[in-house]
């Protein structure tokens, strides 16, 4: 039942490369060409870093070639005091991928709509993401070693602005001239324990509203001109995954005890399909849900991001100090 043909079927993008890959490894039961997995173990956290190689990798998954790294983090959502162990784990994945000279400007930009909690994650890290850029210029004497030019930039969406995201993002990266982006954004699930204890970092850009079906202007290298990293952390899954899943238990118990076999063949992708179009009519089709604890989870997510990206940036700040960039 839990395959990508599956969720294909009832609407569903995957947002983690980490899910896409674990659906396809499972369907196929092999590897996948064209990409390659690691894992590492920490006390509070596993990181999954999932590489497209190439053509043939990127045409399987459905994602531009590049690294995916998925830090997951289950405990987050019960210990708030493991916000400093998981910012350095943050700080070392985006350092890894940051490939700028140390003094280069960054352009850290918030995705999404601010007056909606659940997408609301991207504004949060800029929030409390200290800008440092118009110091270079007005007031050099004030900074310390070890920063780097910072700005920042909760750009809206298309509902509120009339323009789309991409257009007002090119527009600074042109006058502003960043040596690097890096854009956070609230992503969609298809597994529900991955809801605000998962963040993903890519180095492919990213597109906003895509785990919600929106077809939006990438922010690329492409498009950008420079490099962006991608920043991201499931705050909703889709209703219809969840009637997946109970199908799918369903399925498991009837074949566990031995039922009838019809019963289970009957619960195919199509009649998944039908059954997420009978109950989410009302919502075209599907339907979008997040924990009733939502603003916790944006608030507690958004501090680890901005800890991690701050510690990433400033060479001269660390796990010590970093409390005191923070706004």
């Amino acid at each position: 039942m839990r395959t990508v043909e599956t969720l294909k079927k009832i609407g569903v993008s995957l947002d983690l490369a980490v899910e896409a890959h674990e659906l396809l490894r499972g369907a196929t039961k092999k590897e996948i060409p064209g990409v390659q997995e690691d894992i590492e173990s920490f006390d509070h956290a596993k990181v999954t870093t999932v590489t497209i190689l190439n053509n043939q990798g990127e045409n399987i998954m459905g994602k531009p070639v590049g690294t995916y790294i998925t830090i997951e983090a289950p405990e987050i959502r019960f210990d708030k005091g493991l916000i400093d162990d998981l910012s350095i784990i943050l700080k070392d994945k985006i350092s890894s991928m940051l490939k700028i000279d140390p003094q280069g400007t960054v352009l850290v930009i918030g995705l999404g709509n601010w007056n909606a909690t659940p997408d609301a994650l991207g504004p949060h890290v800029v929030n409390s993401t200290m800008a440092t850029r118009h110091l270079f210029r007005y007031a050099p004497e004030t900074i310390g070693e070890g920063l780097r030019p910072i700005c920042t930039l909760a750009p809206g969406v298309l509902g509120i602005t009339g323009i789309e995201t991409a257009e007002i993002i090119k527009g600074v990266v042109d006058r502003v001239k960043p040596d690097c982006i890096i854009a956070v954004d609230a992503l969609a699930a298809a597994n529900i324990s991955r809801l605000g204890t998962t963040v993903q970092i890519a180095n492919t850009g990213i597109n906003p509203g895509s785990g919600l079906g929106n077809n939006r202007l990438g922010i690329n290298q492409q498009s950008m001109g420079v490099p962006v990293i991608a920043i991201g952390v499931p705050t909703v899954v889709y209703a219809s995954t969840i009637v997946n899943e109970a199908l799918a238990k369903l399925n498991d118990i009837w074949s566990a005890n031995m039922m009838t076999a019809n019963c289970a063949q009957n619960i195919k992708p199509e009649l998944s399909k039908e059954i997420n179009s009978e109950l989410f009519a009302a919502f075209e089709g599907n339907l979008v849900v997040t924990p009733k604890e939502v603003d916790d989870i944006i608030i507690n997510v958004s501090k680890v991001i901005a800890a991690g990206v701050t510690q990433a940036l400033h060479g001269g700040i660390n796990q010590d100090n970093y409390h005191l960039y923070l706004q």
